[in-house]
């Protein structure tokens, strides 16, 4: 068999692209071995070094929301939560990856309630009942390690709780999805089953993301959708999973600072995040 790129027409006629046709059972049956696969720009393929530094700020990533674990209450200021994380990430020499990426003005993202994703820390104060992520991104040594976790403030409604569980489940879920050679729609799929079985919906605006060596690569993960979006997995990508699961609808809104996402009907939000490496067998989590 000729070497085809992914978006030629596949070889048995079909009439459709070979991403959509035959490339993942020709993977599978071994016709067409890893190498021979032609990935789509800003994938990266990472090296023994790249992901053993990967690993590493994974590890201070992890670290470091064990220790917010310990300091998060009601009455903390999100702006605290900030002064901790950016504080410890210098302590370790690293350095917050959020802080003016793009303009964004903290070292952490907090994003408590309706808050989808990438709160910026203020004055703002927990209260007893809210449900919070807390999104940490390190930089240590060039390298990228990024990973969120909920946190439940007090005696929050049995609704959020579940909410929260679910949404740690729809991690674990996708996680469980990854395998070299399988189409990367696998993990939105799996992810999104679980979510509306349980009543709950997936955000589609935002998703997963290659990381390692940059804050953002290719590919994007969705986290709802096809089981067959024609990219297929292979050994040694590093990505994030990270679904965002909404109490009703998925859709989302931005706040005028441009970087808050809210629920467009004010309902809860629950989003657990963790960096992946797909491994020759499997899948490794580095932020676990």
């Amino acid at each position: 068999m000729r070497k085809l790129a992914r978006n030629d027409l596949c070889w048995c006629g079909s009439g459709k692209k070979y991403k959509k046709c035959h490339l993942g059972s020709d993977i599978a049956s071994g016709v067409v071995q890893k190498e021979q696969v032609l990935l789509p720009p800003g994938v990266i393929i990472k090296t023994e070094d790249q992901i053993d530094g990967i690993r590493k700020s994974c590890k201070l990533t992890k670290e470091i929301l064990d220790m917010v674990s310990g300091h998060i209450r009601a009455g903390i200021t999100t702006d605290s939560i900030n002064e901790l994380v950016h504080d410890y990430t210098i302590k370790h020499g690293a350095t917050p990856a959020p802080l003016n990426y793009n303009g964004f003005p903290k070292s952490v993202c907090v994003s408590i309630n309706n808050v989808i994703c990438h709160g910026i820390p203020d004055s703002t104060v927990l209260n007893d009942g809210d449900i919070v992520n807390v999104d940490v991104t390190t930089i240590l040594d060039g390298y990228f390690g990024d990973a969120g976790r909920m946190f439940i403030i007090g005696n929050a409604s049995e609704e959020a709780r579940r909410l929260v569980k679910v949404a740690r489940e729809c991690l674990y879920i996708g996680i469980e999805r990854v395998k070299p050679y399988h189409d990367i729609g696998e993990i939105g799929y799996a992810i999104e089953q679980h979510a509306v079985k349980n009543g709950f919906s997936v955000v589609r605006d935002y998703g997963g993301h290659g990381i390692g060596v940059k804050f953002h690569e290719e590919p994007h993960v969705h986290h709802y959708g096809s089981r067959k979006r024609g990219f297929i997995l292979q050994p040694d990508m590093v990505f994030t999973i990270e679904p965002m699961i909404n109490q009703g609808r998925y859709e989302t809104r931005l706040m005028a600072d441009s970087w808050t996402a809210v629920t467009i009907d004010g309902k809860l939000s629950a989003q657990w995040e963790h960096t992946v490496r797909v491994t020759e067998t499997g899948v490794e989590i580095l932020t676990d």
